[in-house]
């Protein structure tokens, strides 16, 4: 399977600089994944595709404000680091620039000495192990000193840090946002639950590893990058319960449906548990959970638009963002809407 397979051309302006004032005015293209028809509605109509009985499976991660500007103790010089997994004793991995000013031993100030960190090991693809010291609670300093960290191709100041976050997120931990769930409003979910439709929270920690491009040629050389979920027993019970019943599991986003389809047993049934996974879904795969996908539109060449093929059909996806090229959708993180789904039934 070759990375080429799963290129589109897509115009830099259609790329989403911000997102909309109403989360759930975005526009929404409804694919058929078995016959790739395509229909154009806006969000906020996604309860026309619901029924009683359905279960909703959502991401409950909160993205952590992980990009920290600081200077070199000593020299003043620049550094920006991004933190991304935490480790014990307040150490954490971190992507550092300029890397080449970060060795071994290294002090960095941030805040005017509100945190410090110190450069304890140089790990895997050069990432720094950083060990912090500061006084008081660390998320509430993080929180004072730390930028959201958008994606690379987002180029605008985000305004209001909230945006980049669903109104469901609860547990810190993510390097970027579950993006399916920012079209979500309390009303829209208060309106979803009162059609009768369960909405089950799982937890991935989504990692930065999400915008790696693919540079392998052949698809199944990629190596997947690892992120931590969890599922309580509570919310494995609603989803068992929707497929023990006969109605339809619909994960929001492509966090929820790894989730899913790691954590599952061979029948498609779940329990609680935790663990990292590096699941790399493609077309091919046989979807043991989820019956449809709410997501965006995803980057050229990326493990997502692989995922949603193996969904949809890559030429069902292909053909459906071309569409959504010529119609000027906008793309990726505070883009516009997709939801894959068998639309007969």
């Amino acid at each position: 399977m070759d990375v080429k397979d799963f290129y589109y051309d897509l115009p830099q302006e259609l790329i989403a600089q911000d997102p909309l004032e109403d989360r759930s005015s975005s526009r929404l293209m409804v694919l058929d994944k078995n016959t790739g028809e395509v229909t154009h509605r806006v969000f906020k109509d996604i309860t026309d595709y619901l029924r009683p009985g359905d279960c909703l499976v959502i991401n409950n991660t909160k993205v952590i404000p992980a990009r920290l500007y600081g200077v070199k103790e000593g020299t003043e010089a620049k550094i920006e680091i991004l933190l991304l997994k935490r480790k014990e004793n307040d150490i954490w991995e971190t992507l550092v620039k300029p890397g080449k000013k970060c060795k071994v031993g290294t002090k960095i100030i941030f805040g005017e000495g509100l945190l410090t960190g110190e450069v304890i090991d140089i790990v895997e693809e050069g990432n720094r192990l950083i060990q912090f010291h500061y006084e008081g609670i660390f998320e509430e300093i993080l929180d004072q000193l730390g930028q959201m960290p958008l994606p690379p191709y987002i180029t605008h100041q985000l305004q209001d840090k909230n945006r980049y976050q669903t109104v469901y997120a609860k547990y810190d931990g993510s390097a970027a946002a579950p993006t399916a769930g920012l079209h979500f409003t309390p009303e829209l979910l208060k309106k979803v639950r009162e059609m009768g439709v369960e909405i089950a929270e799982v937890t991935l920690h989504v990692g930065l590893g999400t915008f790696r491009p693919v540079k392998e040629t052949d698809v199944l050389q990629h190596h997947m990058h690892s992120e931590f979920y969890r599922i309580e027993q509570s919310e494995a019970d609603k989803i068992n319960h929707a497929k023990e019943t006969g109605h339809r599991v619909i994960a929001v986003g492509t966090t929820s449906t790894r989730t899913l389809e790691a954590a599952s047993d061979e029948n498609g049934f779940l329990h609680e548990t935790s663990g990292w996974t590096e699941i790399f879904i493609y077309p091919g795969y046989k979807f043991k959970v989820i019956d449809s996908l709410i997501t965006n539109f995803h980057l050229p060449e990326s493990t997502l638009v692989m995922l949603v093929s193996a969904l949809a059909g890559r030429e069902h996806v292909l053909n459906a963002y071309e569409i959504a090229v010529q119609e000027k959708y906008r793309f990726f993180s505070f883009g516009d809407a997709m939801l894959i789904t068998d639309t007969t039934v």
